[in-house]
């Protein structure tokens, strides 16, 4: 029978937040008689008594450090539980699959992945091997990875149910919302998965490949509401891209108003979103809008231009006056260090910040992010191998890169080492990262003071957002 199959789905981490890519699936497998125990190893540990009985083990895997744990985590269950088969889903085990068939792995899965994970969890059930079997062959498993067969990423549209939250950690294990001195539960939902855009740089491309799927109003909504109950009083949206279907995204954030006047919530957009839906944001902040995160990435235009983000350094600055005027903050994440940025670059940046007034707003591991060029990635299709691009590390999921200027390595060192001792102070942090970088470029470090009352941090998540 179905129900005496056990299903363990691991989750890693995911940016603090209470993971969808349990809450999902548990509500697919579930809703089709499986018994589910759903883990997250962020907060949980190690399931040893599930591992040893589960018949399948499905560890998500959305982000690179999520790999990472999860290939951890895999070992460690295929010691306790050698006939267990052994599954990674997400953007990250589609993008390294060669890797992980090849060294822990029975099958990968990405894409729109629950209802992949459901027929072979029935194949499973019905004893039947997933191994060997192709695209083409009757009773196949579609959109499932095997070390003898590769399956291209599910992109049809799924049935989305409510995600089962029953039995995954409280909201008070995860981050918060950060407000005038006070912390709040916070909550996590996505509107869309997927993204219309092909940043040459971002994971999601190679998967979905400017496709997005826009999830039922009446789902968010029922999501949010779940979570509200349980106590939060903000909710991240944490779609690529919030604005993909800005009608869905307005439809949406008025009926949580409506329902739910005093939750506030946050998401993200690209920059040329801001400029092209400017004016929306009144309406947005007034409904509770209270930040906004978009991949600014970097400050120079030829770096942008490399990573076809689509707009400019002009676009950021406009972007960041059309947000400060419907009065929400802003927080711009950054891709520091790629192989085009010089170390004058590095120091335009630290000045933009400052003259911004951002310092607050950039979390010290922003300053730190190095590209990553994950197998796929769409910075590869270039058939010009250049000169900084080095082999392929599969077992740390990335092309070695090594930048032209060695300063500039040293220097990401540095800012590592600087971010990660950090005593939460960000002017004094920022500072040491300035410091570090003009002694590298031996210019002196332009005068700057930090403010005798500076305003209070602005609203954000005890989380920092990295890869």
């Amino acid at each position: 029978m179905v129900a005496k199959q056990q299903i363990l789905l691991l989750a890693c981490y995911e940016l603090g937040h209470q993971p969808l890519s349990l809450a999902w699936p548990t509500a697919v497998l579930r809703q089709n008689g499986f018994a589910v125990t759903a883990v997250d190893l962020s907060v949980s540990p190690f399931p040893q008594e599930a591992v040893e009985t589960a018949d399948l083990i499905a560890i998500a895997v959305p982000m690179h450090t999520a790999l990472r744990l999860g290939v951890t985590a895999a070992r460690q269950a295929r010691q306790a539980n050698p006939q267990a088969h052994l599954c990674f889903y997400g953007l990250y085990a589609w993008l390294n699959a060669d890797y992980l068939l090849a060294e822990i792995a029975d099958s990968v899965i990405a894409g729109e992945y629950e209802a992949p994970l459901l027929a072979l969890a029935q194949k499973l059930a019905q004893g039947k091997s997933v191994e060997g079997i192709t695209a083409t062959s009757t009773g196949s498993v579609q959109a499932v990875s095997t070390p003898t067969h590769r399956a291209t990423p599910n992109i049809s549209r799924l049935d989305f149910p409510l995600p089962d939250r029953q039995t995954l950690p409280g909201l008070d294990q995860y981050a918060r919302y950060m407000v005038d001195g006070e912390a709040h539960l916070a909550g996590y939902v996505e509107s869309s998965r997927g993204c219309l855009h092909t940043c040459r740089h971002c994971p999601v491309v190679p998967v979905y490949n400017g496709r997005f799927f826009i999830i039922p109003q009446e789902t968010v909504l029922a999501d949010i509401r779940q979570q509200v109950a349980a106590g939060a009083r903000h909710i991240s949206f944490g779609d690529p891209d919030f604005l993909n279907g800005p009608g869905h995204a307005l439809n949406i954030t008025r009926a949580l108003h409506r329902e739910f006047p005093d939750v506030t919530f946050d998401f993200t957009t690209k920059v040329e979103h801001i400029l092209e839906k400017r004016h929306f944001f009144p309406e947005l902040a007034n409904l509770g809008c209270s930040f906004v995160i978009s991949a600014f990435e970097a400050v120079s235009d030829e770096v942008l231009a490399h990573l076809d983000k689509g707009h400019t350094v002009a676009d950021m600055e406009e972007a960041l006056a059309i947000v400060a005027e419907a009065g929400m903050a802003i927080q711009p994440t950054w891709v520091a260090f790629t192989p085009w940025t010089s170390l004058d670059d590095y120091l335009d940046l630290l000045t933009w910040i400052r003259d911004q007034n951002l310092i607050q707003y950039v979390p010290a591991v922003q300053l730190a992010v190095r590209l990553l060029i994950p197998p796929h990635s769409a910075l590869l299709e270039n058939s010009c191998v250049p000169d900084w691009l080095g082999p392929l590390d599969a077992a740390n999921f990335t092309y070695i890169w090594t930048h032209p200027d060695p300063l500039m390595d040293q220097l990401h060192q540095q800012v590592t080492q600087l971010a990660q001792a950090g005593n939460g102070d960000a002017y004094a942090t920022f500072a040491a990262i300035e410091q570090a970088a003009y002694g590298l470029a031996q210019k002196p470090r332009p005068v700057w003071h930090k403010p005798l009352f500076p305003d209070l941090p602005p609203p954000r998540l005890s989380e920092d957002w990295f890869c």
